[in-house]
């Protein structure tokens, strides 16, 4: 890519029609994304995934684009995007049982890294996770908890006349005759 003075300067990498599903490949690229390449080298050769393999000729493959043909040191630069997206399906069959088939879908994906030079590297938006309420929240949070508790404190209509109906059938099964336990029916024999 040409590099002008507006346009940070970027390194790709690309490799195609990798047999691999991108699904399998996006959880090693989750894993390179905003660090520096001697950190996602490192990453990459102590993940046990086969899509690490992957990843890391890429990888390899762009640090030598941007050494050979931009002049760039590759211990100098930051992962900026790696991204793995689907390529095609091959469809395939395997006999079965009863003249039947069975689908195989061998899936394949396009693995691209793309690298930027430390200083120029725009801040790269890491996931962001949950975190607790802020404290200006907080007030609120025990507004709603301290209206549920008093909601559960005092029953509505509805549910205490469900609770009075249930009080007197326990009342009346304690005060007539114990059951007796009953026997299980015999089957009718034809004689």
């Amino acid at each position: 890519m040409a590099s002008t003075p507006t346009e940070t300067q970027t390194v790709r990498a690309q490799a195609k029609w990798v047999r691999m599903s991108a699904r399998k490949g996006r959880i090693v690229a989750e894993h390179i994304r905003g660090r520096s390449v001697p950190e996602a080298r490192a990453v990459l050769a102590f993940t046990p995934r086969a899509a690490a393999r992957e990843i890391e000729k890429v990888l390899a493959s762009a640090v030598a684009n941007a050494e050979a043909n931009h002049g760039l040191v590759g211990d100098e630069l930051i992962v900026h995007t790696a991204v793995v997206d689907e390529g095609p399906t091959l469809k395939r069959w395997r006999a079965r049982a009863r003249g039947r088939v069975a689908r195989i879908k061998k899936h394949t994906c396009h693995i691209t890294v793309l690298l930027t030079p430390m200083a120029e590297a725009p801040a790269v938006a890491a996931p962001r996770k949950r975190s607790e309420p802020t404290p200006a929240a907080a007030p609120e949070a025990a507004e709603t908890e301290a209206a549920e508790t008093e909601a559960t404190a005092e029953p509505k209509p509805a549910a205490r006349s469900r609770a009075k109906a249930a009080e007197k059938t326990e009342e009346e099964t304690t005060e007539s005759k114990p059951k007796k336990p009953r026997t299980p029916r015999r089957k009718k024999t034809e004689d």
